[in-house]
């Protein structure tokens, strides 16, 4: 479901993107120019239909770490604040207003009194201090928000003042903290007897009654029916209303159907099934000569902010149940020598991928940050060309010989150079990009069984049971550097090669983790980029994640709709509160 962003609620930390850099290559242009967006008054009624090609894994947007559940929590539930999708500027949210001390540590937030859950009940401070103190803070909950609000080990201090006011102490100063505060607020008066219970890490499962997940956002859950749909429905008591004080949203109903894969995304919006389609590079030349005829228009905004990475196992964990390691001895050897790494950055063919799987509409990916996030994207980091010579070259060096001429290398133990490679069976494009892989690492004298997996199945291989070789997946990107702590932090729930450490397993982990605590206290924008420049550096020298290419942003809209405005930040739909049917 890429390009489906709302600005009311941004989604703080990185997560793991389901659907599927800048070099002296020019931007791509936009597709249609649009001027500066003045929104039209609409008239209510209407939906609008999606597809998905994972379904939610849950609804509760405190426990997630995928887009599947958060593309849907996030018009269920919202923040104090949010970033506006064409500016990316902060603004009010569930908070109208906001005072900050001399010295930056104290923020003082006044509440909208007209707000309620959708429920019937009022949205107050309480529901505030809940979700900080007995759910991002809590450590029996595994919140990536938690790895986000701890500032160099320590939390923030969250204070009732009165029934529409709170206050946040912060240990330090927090530069991105007002853009931080778009994570979601849930209701105290459902959850905290849940809580209370040790049940939370359980609860709003996708089994769970409609009418029991409460929100405060533009929709709420009226349906699901595994693996085939999600219905949402106008929330009757959302709080935001247009300039002639008519209530939003003007949507009624929003329905997103469950697909296999992308191809078949591709054939719903060609026989009108649908009304978006989050285009690949190679759904260009077939929908681009089809748009007149079609009544959909094409944007293209830009190289996108989601990267798309492989990524090799460097837990040296063990199974608390069976007490075996999650990584074979000598495998945990090969991916942890950051030679390895580099073999396997040289050996693949970025340009291959983009004129095969992308259509020629993608840009080598080189730094850890997008070049739409332009202030703090370094574009001068370390790169790899493709060169299968350069590639052998190093494995020779790191102690690797084909000593039986089959082809394959093995190490100085004998152990052949064979691992098994995942990605998600429902994303076309990643399968099509792990084939081209797996042929650039053959090449260079690796064996890479390739296996699809279901996503939903795949992020529990990688965040939870950690019995994983290698994985090509993606994350969603941003503006802000911080937001993804719960990557690049050592102790991070995301830090996928190796999460949740109790201490930095390498150097060049401890000094990001430094740069990370340095950073967000920061106020000076050069000295906050100059440390986020060696950040990307230190990545595209070590290489916890190999990036592939960063595809341009591409949108099908059905031209039924106005207010459409689609930005490489916000997508096709971040305004849709505003959104109407024509």
């Amino acid at each position: 479901m890429r390009g489906i962003r709302i600005r009311q609620t941004a989604i703080i930390a990185l997560i793991i993107v389901s659907a599927t850099a800048f070099i002296s290559t020019p931007a791509l242009s936009a597709e249609k120019e649009v001027n500066s967006y003045r929104p039209q008054v609409g008239k209510p009624g209407g939906k609008i239909l999606f597809v998905t090609i994972s379904p939610p894994k849950s609804f509760n947007p405190i426990l997630a770490k995928e887009t599947s559940t958060t593309s849907i929590t996030g018009l269920i539930f919202e923040g104090l604040t949010r970033t506006d999708g064409i500016t990316t500027e902060v603004e009010p949210a569930l908070a109208e207003s906001w005072e900050i001390s001399e010295d930056g540590k104290t923020w003082t937030f006044h509440l909208r009194r007209d707000v309620k859950w959708n429920d019937g009940r009022p949205f107050t401070a309480d529901d505030v201090v809940f979700t900080f103190r007995r759910l991002i803070y809590n450590k029996d909950i595994p919140s990536s928000a938690g790895d986000i609000f701890t500032i160099e080990g320590k939390e923030i201090e969250v204070q009732k003042i009165d029934k529409y006011t709170v206050r946040f102490t912060l240990p330090f100063k927090f530069t991105p903290f007002l853009r931080s505060l778009g994570q979601n607020i849930l209701p105290r008066h459902v959850l905290e007897k849940i809580v209370d219970e040790g049940k939370f890490n359980n609860h709003w499962g996708v089994n769970t009654p409609p009418a029991k997940i409460v929100g405060t956002g533009l929709f709420m859950l009226e349906q699901y029916v595994p693996a085939q749909k999600v219905v949402l429905k106008k929330n009757p008591l959302y709080w935001m209303k247009d300039a002639e004080s008519n209530p939003l949203p003007y949507i009624n109903k929003i329905v997103y159907t469950v697909v296999q894969n992308q191809d078949v995304a591709l054939l719903k919006f060609q026989s009108k099934e649908i009304d978006y389609l989050g285009m690949r590079g190679i759904d260009y030349p077939i929908l681009k000569p089809e748009e007149r005829r079609g009544n959909f228009t094409v944007y293209n905004v830009g190289p996108a902010f989601g990267t798309s990475f492989i990524i090799f196992n460097q837990n040296p964990g063990r199974d608390p149940k069976t007490g075996k390691p999650f990584l074979a001895p000598h495998k945990l050897k090969w991916f942890t020598d950051v030679r390895f790494r580099r073999a396997v950055a040289h050996a693949i063919d970025k340009q291959s991928i983009i004129n095969i799987v992308m259509n020629g509409l993608a840009f080598p990916q080189l730094a850890a940050m997008s070049p739409g996030a332009k202030k703090f994207y370094n574009g001068k980091v370390r790169t790899y060309d493709y060169n299968p010579q350069k590639s052998r070259d190093i494995l020779k060096e790191a102690g690797f010989r084909d000593t039986n001429g089959d082809g394959i290398l093995e190490d100085s133990e004998g152990n052949k150079l064979e691992f098994n490679l995942f990605t998600n069976s429902e994303n076309t494009v990643r399968i099509k990009l792990a084939g081209i892989i797996r042929k650039d690492l053959e090449n260079a004298g690796m064996k890479v069984n390739f296996t699809s997996l279901e996503f939903n199945n795949l992020v529990s291989k990688l965040s939870a049971n950690y019995q994983w070789d290698a994985i090509i997946i993606g994350l969603t990107g941003g503006i802000e550097p911080h937001f993804g702590i719960n990557v690049w932090h050592s102790r991070g729930h995301l830090h996928m090669w190796y999460p949740l450490q109790k201490k930095p397993a390498t150097s060049w982990e401890k000094r990001i983790d430094e740069i990370y605590d340095q950073a967000v206290q920061e106020l000076d924008d050069k000295k906050r980029k100059k440390l986020y420049d060696e950040w990307q550096q230190i990545v595209s020298e070590q290489l916890p994640v190999i990036y592939t290419v960063l595809p341009a942003s591409l949108h099908a809209v059905r031209n039924k709709f106005g207010n459409v405005y689609p930005t490489a930040y916000g997508g096709a739909f971040h305004n849709l509160e505003e959104i109407f049917v024509k």
